[in-house]
């Protein structure tokens, strides 16, 4: 039987990671993953560049059940530690919208750094394969896979969430944390374009491919979420970074708020327009939003565009810029696991280590990145998490005197 001191199983951002540094600090290490392309996430990412990090990372950019569990992790490995590394790497990168750092060239390049980081470690990799079974034992635990029996004193589980299907995402590691007596916080689609029924969609449908800065926010108390982002309109809902940014936070039966003029105050620019413009009600909007917006909302409220603005009562201008300053409207769903970049919920981290990612209740267990319950924003935070959860865990794996 094939005996290691750590098998990693998952080979994507947070096993690759964690695998290569336990490797470098001489542990005999196996990443086992069930997919034929390895970590084909990473290669998908930002376009095919890779959001690789963002150069400002707090706790505030994550979401969990239990806030404070992510504060040690990224506090002992921050972004500019990754990015050292990627310098190291000889990667070039340059920095877009809020921080978020991409590739020039390629996601690839990426994933041949966390590569020769593993090969650093002489860390062994079984891909494509299988884990049937994970007995623990006493001293660490059996793994039977579809290369062989393998013996491990301490495993690391890095297998992911449930989004996008379509490149191998599973639920092996979320299965085997429960029947291990783990909580789960249950899992549902995060970064994803949220949905509406035809009968409340039917007058925004035209608007499809139509973009604009917004305001959206949702919930309430220390439930709620606000973003600046643009927004998207789409044949089915409303998607673009301020509607996957909400839907981390949106419940079902929650209405979203969205000021779709977010820069001004349009109730005092349409009364002010009554005494010194001679546009007509629709040419006017039409100056403050793009045309098929304008045109849109004016039919969705019954309001005659064609009025000349010297004849515009106070009272419907005010009631027009309420209406779009404060859209409120409930979506049905969204576009589900085939459409969300990243999964909300997970392993509950109340019975993780901060310090290690370790198990409180299966000694020399681990879990890592989007498995556990937290969740980034968009841009390269989860990522982050990804890279800071696996080294607080490869920093905190014993290393067995030889």
């Amino acid at each position: 039987m094939n005996e290691f001191d750590v098998v990693v199983v998952g080979a994507g951002a947070a096993g690759l990671f964690c695998a290569g540094i336990a490797g470098q600090r001489g542990l005999s290490v196996l990443l086992i993953d069930h997919a034929d392309k390895v970590a084909e996430k990473i290669r998908i990412s930002g376009g095919g560049r890779c959001n690789f990090t963002n150069r400002d990372v707090g706790p505030a950019n994550f979401l969990s059940d239990n806030p404070a569990f992510c504060r040690s992790a990224l506090a002992r490995y921050p972004s500019q530690d990754f990015i050292g590394l990627v310098k190291a790497h000889g990667i070039a990168f340059h920095e877009k919208h809020k921080g978020q750092l991409f590739c020039d060239e390629s996601s690839e390049q990426v994933i041949q750094m966390l590569l020769r980081e593993c090969a650093a470690g002489q860390v062994q990799r079984w891909q494509p394969c299988t884990v049937s079974e994970v007995r623990p034992m006493a001293g660490g635990f059996e793994l039977d896979t579809s290369r062989g029996s393998v013996k491990a004193g301490q495993l690391v589980i890095a297998t992911g969430g449930l989004s996008i299907p379509k490149i191998g995402a599973s639920d092996w590691g979320l299965r085997l944390a429960k029947r291990l007596g783990h909580r789960i916080v249950e899992p549902r689609p995060a970064l994803v374009p949220l949905t509406f029924s035809p009968q409340v969609w039917a007058p925004f449908a035209e608007l499809a491919g139509l973009s604009l800065p917004v305001i959206v926010s949702t919930g309430a108390a220390k439930q709620r979420g606000q973003f600046s982002e643009d927004l998207l309109f789409t044949h089915r809902g409303l998607s673009g970074p301020a509607i996957l940014q909400i839907s981390s936070y949106w419940l079902e039966g929650q209405p979203l708020r969205i000021n779709l003029l977010p820069d001004t105050t349009l109730a005092d620019e349409l009364r002010a327009a009554k005494s010194g413009s001679k546009r007509q009600l629709d040419t006017e909007l039409a100056s403050q939003l793009p045309a098929r917006l304008a045109k849109a909302w004016l039919a969705r409220l019954g309001i005659e565009g064609t009025r000349p603005m010297a004849d515009c009562k106070d009272k419907d201008l005010n009631v027009l810029a309420s209406q779009i300053q404060q859209w409120e409207l409930l979506p049905d769903g969204s576009e589900g696991w085939r459409k969300a970049e990243v999964m909300r919920g997970g392993v509950d981290t109340r019975q993780l280590s901060s310090q290690s990612m370790e198990s409180q209740l299966v000694p020399g267990l681990h879990f890592i990145g989007e498995v556990v319950d937290v969740t980034g924003w968009l841009g390269g935070y989860n990522f982050q998490w990804a890279w800071a959860s696996a080294a607080a865990c490869a920093r905190g794996l014993r290393v067995t005197p030889q």
